[in-house]
């Protein structure tokens, strides 16, 4: 690692100057204007498919945990929603400041509060949805944090955690942080092993409704869209059953359930991506 580590900030600069990681700052919606990567997050099937677990739910009030630049917040916001966006960085252009400006902007319901996770300064039983994309593999404390998520849900409330980094056994932890881009630079990334996670969360009082894992959504698998993961699966399958059949299973949705945990079985790449739905009882 090297001896003088980036800020969050200074490593996402450095990777969008960076002509053969392009493709990586779009998926990351790193757009150079904020709010082109805030719409096409709104418009992506990543976002469809939350919309699709929350929506009997909404409009509601909702805490976007570790919000980013607040592509989230914009998306939830857009709704109708009450949002309060918990962001430590102070970067204008990753952090706190950037949904400030994009609340401004664009006249959001947004309440930027710059904290930790695992320090909540609200009340308990205050929000509807607790949503953190990619944030729990970020935590200093996992227990503390899903305590301090679930503390401050209502009763009936819903966790959201997204595109959290799965590694099988410890040791796969410095595989994974050896191969992520941004890792040697800012020293921020981490991964936990799947029973780290569910005994996180059960253990602050919350009831685990899915696990979504790597292939079981577009909420993982994105930017693959749904279309070109069944194109992939479908060219697979059709060596051993022919075209017709191949794409008659992939328009099956058991299907590619089943494949999901056949893939997930057997899939033991470090930082893979898993999401979880939980309920407070």
């Amino acid at each position: 690692m090297n001896d003088k580590l980036l800020t969050w900030e200074e490593a996402v600069q450095w990777l969008k100057s960076q002509p053969d990681w392009q493709e990586l700052v779009k998926a990351c919606y790193y757009d150079e204007h904020l709010i082109d990567a805030a719409k096409r997050f709104a418009a992506s099937e990543e976002w469809q498919a939350v919309q699709d677990i929350v929506k009997h739910m909404l409009p509601c009030k909702i805490l976007d945990l570790g919000a980013g630049n607040g592509i989230s917040s914009y998306a939830f916001a857009s709704l109708g929603c009450e949002v309060t966006s918990v962001e430590p960085d102070p970067s204008n252009i990753v952090g706190a400041g950037a949904i400030i400006k994009l609340a401004k902007e664009f006249n959001l319901n947004i309440e930027v509060v710059q904290n930790f996770g695992e320090t909540l300064s609200f009340a308990d039983s205050t929000f509807d949805i607790v949503y953190g994309r990619q944030v729990l593999h970020h935590a200093n404390n996992l227990g503390q944090l899903c305590q301090e998520a679930s503390r401050v849900l209502r009763a009936g409330g819903m966790l959201i955690a997204t595109r959290e980094h799965v590694i099988s056994r410890q040791a796969d932890l410095d595989v994974f942080l050896r191969s992520h881009p941004l890792h040697d630079l800012y020293g921020g990334e981490n991964a936990f092993m799947l029973a780290d996670y569910r005994r996180s969360i059960l253990n602050a009082g919350l009831i685990i409704k899915h696990i979504y894992r790597p292939l079981e959504s577009v909420i993982n698998y994105a930017p693959l869209t749904s279309a070109q993961y069944k194109f992939k699966l479908s060219t697979r399958l059709s060596k051993f059953v022919g075209g017709s059949t191949a794409q008659w299973l992939v328009s099956q949705p058991f299907i590619i359930s089943l494949w999901g945990r056949i893939h997930a079985w057997r899939d033991h790449t470090p930082g893979r991506l898993y999401s979880f739905i939980a309920i407070k009882s």
